[in-house]
Formats: C-alpha cells, sequence, structure tokens
C-alpha cells in the first residue's frame, strides 16, 4: 500500500466513525497539525502511534505499514485552486521576503527548521467574524560558515 491509498483508507474510515483530526489525534497522543499530516502521507509515524490509530480507525495491517513508511515530501509546485491553500500561497508570496528579513534581522543568517518544528490551529471568536490563529514554532538553524 503507498501513501495515497494510505490517505484515501484513513480518510474514509474516519468519515465513516464520523471522527474529527483533534479526537484521533487526542486517542493517539499526538498534535492534531502532526496527526493530520502523518495521514495525509507527510510524515512516518511511530510503530505504537501508527498501531493506536489504525485500532481507533478498524484499519488493516497494511495501513500501519504504509502510516511508519518515511515519506516522499513531494507536492505540486503551481499554484493550488483551492481557495484557503491558495490564500496561504499568498501570505507566503507576500509576506515571505519580510519574515525572512525580519527573522534574520532577530536571529542572524539562518532558516526555520520544518523539522524541529511545531504547529497549532485555534479558533477565536471575535465579533467582527471569528479568526484564524496558525501558530508555527520552529527551531532557528544558523548558516554556517566554512
Amino acid at each position: 500500500m503507498n501513501k495515497l491509498e494510505m490517505t484515501q483508507a484513513i480518510m474514509v474510515a474516519k468519515e465513516n466513525k464520523q471522527l474529527q483530526w483533534e479526537k484521533i489525534a487526542e486517542v493517539i497522543g499526538m498534535s492534531t497539525v502532526w496527526t493530520t499530516s502523518a495521514c495525509l502521507g507527510m510524515n512516518s509515524m511511530p510503530a505504537e502511534k501508527a498501531r493506536a490509530l489504525c485500532e481507533l480507525l478498524e484499519l488493516p495491517a497494511e495501513v500501519k505499514t504504509a502510516l511508519e513508511a518515511y515519506p516522499i515530501k513531494n507536492w505540486d509546485e503551481s499554484v493550488p485552486k483551492d481557495p484557503l491553500i491558495y490564500r496561504l500561497y499568498e501570505i507566503v508570496g507576500v509576506y515571505g521576503p519580510t519574515l525572512k528579513e525580519v527573522i534574520q534581522e532577530k536571529f542572524g543568517d539562518g532558516i526555520m527548521s520544518a523539522i524541529d518544528f511545531n504547529m497549532s490551529v485555534e479558533r477565536e471568536h471575535d465579533p467582527k467574524g471569528d479568526r484564524v490563529v496558525v501558530t508555527m514554532n520552529g527551531k532557528f538553524l544558523p548558516y554556517k560558515a566554512w
């Protein structure tokens, strides 16, 4: 079973059991964002977490094996059509150079890790319309001079 087939099996089981990502993550003891990413094929899952997820969703051993497999992190390089994902690309397009400047001014020449990284998504109630709060927390990795 490949990662795409794994994701399809997980999505069907999730829908059949009427579970949300937050509940699935809570049951396996991981964050919502990380759990979702692993189920979508972008991270590998430790064996005990994959086993817990498969037990919860009543999925076969092939799904567990695919969850544990190292992913090939590849995505379509064209601008996405989905409005939410497009807006995230737009944010990076508009604010990416700004974030780079501010991060490097505060930390020096380097990058924010996407490996030693946490992200959360929260809902903030606001009288003008609820707000989406995305928090990204990555380790700073300085470039080394040789």
